[in-house]
Parts: structure tokens; sequence; C-alpha cells
């Protein structure tokens, strides 16, 4: 669910043709496959963070927002936890 997620909040965000874009370059530079997000939410994390500076967290959040709400779940920020946290702990609880 999470890769489904991930694209349908990016498309939103940067629409088609940025989406591809990113996707190219997380693919490309940071050696994994699209697919695997949930596997190692770290890896799509630090290539984000990478990609787009300062903006990664923003968009992490809205990921996050909408796969909490597809969960049928409130998102709560909590201090001190990063994307890859939210999604380990969604993944232990709720089996997505």
């Amino acid at each position: 669910m999470l890769p489904l997620v991930v694209d349908e909040t990016m498309r939103q965000i940067f629409r088609e043709e940025g989406t591809k874009v990113i996707y190219d370059c997380l693919e490309s530079n940071s050696l994994f496959e699209w697919e695997e997000i949930a596997q190692n939410p770290e890896v799509f994390s630090a290539g984000l963070e990478k990609l787009l500076g300062s903006a990664a967290p923003v968009v992490e959040k809205l990921i996050l927002k909408n796969l909490y709400l597809k969960l049928g779940l409130r998102f709560k920020e909590k201090k001190g936890c990063r994307f890859p946290d939210y999604v380990r702990e969604l993944k232990e609880k709720h089996e997505y």
C-alpha cells in the first residue's frame, strides 16, 4: 500500500512529469527499487532529502497523512519521529 500512497501523493504535489523525474533520480541514485519503499523507508527518505532538501519532510508528512487516512487512522505527529519510524510502526501494528 505504501508505494501506491507515495505515488498518489507525489503526483498530487509534482504532477506526472515532476514525479517521473523524481522517481528516476531516486532509483538511479539510491540503488533501490520503487516497490521496496516499505522495506527500506530509510533509503527512500534519505534519497528524498538529498533530492528535495528542506522540502523532503513536508512531502513525507503529506505521504504519511495520506497513508494514515487510507488505513482509517488519524496521523499524529510525534516529536523526534522520522518518516521511517512511522512506516515501521504502521507495518508492525497494522500490517498494511
